[in-house]
């Protein structure tokens, strides 16, 4: 009896209490924080941790950035582009068009102005150069002339007046035509016209006395002249061909257009911005996710590296797995120990790439300033980006998809390491560690 070897009772209560408690929390975070003397192994922790945090960073400022176009857009978008379209099938009248306005502002307060309809396509020529264009007809007085005023480079919408046959052109459709101000180019309508000699097109020349620009393809594809003359070219007498509305807020424009249906005929067709602008939204909502999807490759690279930090990790601990092993630590804490010290590692450095990200995008337009001030020059020139700071939107939702994405990953990324340290044998690691 007494030559047994006699188990100290404080030692052993205090060791099952550990392992009953936190103990693989308590050895994880040791690991993740110790100061190593291994240079090597130091270099790919602070590696990974550096990687996770610029990929996060990145993420969170460029998908800012793309947000903040995508609101300059659809801002300079709604200046030109009617919130909600109300197309009859034939044609409306005047005393029809009074009549619906003042019901259609009656039913939805959230209605703010409403004005005619009057659009078709034409071909705009000058010499050899051809455009294809949507023509719309506008009086200076309307509320949407107001806002396609915001958006004239050049011109004016008051130098609209009937039967002197001007038209404003958007930017690009000008450089295509060639054309500017004071210029005549040949309008080509999709009507016939009979004459003795024959049935021809009908054409129209006229003066351009203005030039906008928002930024999209209306730029190209859009065309504005009186609404007497509109009225007059495209054969509508003194009738309209449907309603445009204005909101307080375009955004609102489903719940408007749910409201007002069951108060509108069935040979009424109603269209929102959105669904007018549908192809260019797509364009950029797919451009925004293969933007993300290229930048999560350094999160991706920095979740490679917590891999190769555990393995090299799991290799360098091998006598301390086996003793703990020895002292009654069974896998399944191994395996957490090494779990928790990965995602130490990799979710303090989305921690800190959540808190930069954030930072910098709030002050994406002052930093890009102060190196326009420092360099003396113009990152972004008015003349031909339309801006003259780079715009910046934090979006809740995008931020909290880089967040949870770049944690699963860092977690994810510990699991083989840490399953590989679960497998080291005591015995095989005490014998060889000797």
């Amino acid at each position: 009896m007494h030559g047994r070897a006699r188990v100290v009772p404080s030692q052993g209560l205090l060791f099952n209490l550990c392992m009953k408690s936190n103990l693989s929390f308590y050895i994880g975070i040791r690991y993740a924080l110790s100061k190593r003397n291994e240079g090597f192994l130091s270099f790919i922790s602070g590696f990974s941790f550096a990687a996770m945090a610029i990929g996060v960073m990145t993420l969170i400022v460029v998908l800012s950035v793309m947000n903040g176009f995508d609101r300059e857009i659809k801002q300079r978008l709604l200046n030109v582009v009617p919130h909600i379209t109300i197309k009859h099938n034939n044609s409306i009248s005047p005393q029809q068009i009074n009549q619906l306005s003042k019901q259609l502002k009656t039913s939805d307060q959230r209605i703010n102005a409403v004005t005619p309809i009057l659009e078709d396509y034409a071909m705009l020529a000058n010499r050899s150069r051809q455009q294809a264009v949507l023509l719309k007809g506008i009086d200076a007085l309307w509320p949407s002339a107001k806002l396609l005023s915001d958006s004239l480079l050049i011109g004016d919408v008051s130098k609209l007046q009937p039967r002197e046959y001007g038209i404003l052109l958007g930017r690009q459709a000008a450089r295509r035509l060639g054309v500017d101000i004071g210029d005549s180019i040949e309008v080509i309508l999709p009507k016939l016209s009979v004459t003795p000699v024959g049935t021809f097109p009908r054409l129209k020349m006229m003066v351009v006395i203005g030039i906008f620009e928002v930024g999209a393809q209306v730029d190209a594809t859009t065309a504005y002249i009186h609404e007497r003359d509109a009225r007059k070219l495209f054969q509508l007498g003194d009738n309209y061909q449907g309603l445009q509305l204005a909101l307080d807020d375009p955004f609102q424009a489903q719940a408007v257009v749910n409201s007002i249906v069951p108060d509108l005929p069935d040979t009424m067709q109603l269209e929102t911005w959105s669904e007018q602008m549908a192809t260019l939204f797509q364009a950029m909502r797919m451009e925004k996710l293969v933007v993300g999807l290229l930048l999560s490759v350094i999160i991706a690279v920095a979740a490679f590296n917590i891999v190769a930090c555990l393995l090299l990790m799991v290799a360098d601990k091998r006598k301390d797995i086996a003793v703990l092993r020895t002292l009654g630590a069974r896998s399944d804490q191994i395996v957490k120990i090494f779990i928790i010290q990965g995602s130490a590692i990799g979710l303090v450095g989305v921690v800190l790439g959540l808190f930069l990200g954030c930072l910098v995008a709030l002050f994406i337009g002052d930093i890009v300033s102060f190196f326009e001030g420092l360099t003396n020059s113009h990152m972004f020139n008015p003349a031909v980006y339309m801006i003259s700071s780079l715009p910046s939107k934090l979006v809740f939702t995008d931020i909290l998809l880089v967040v949870i994405g770049a944690s699963v990953i860092s977690v994810l990324a510990t699991i083989y390491p840490a399953w590989r340290a679960g497998q080291v044998l005591p015995a095989e690691a005490l014998r060889y560690d000797q």
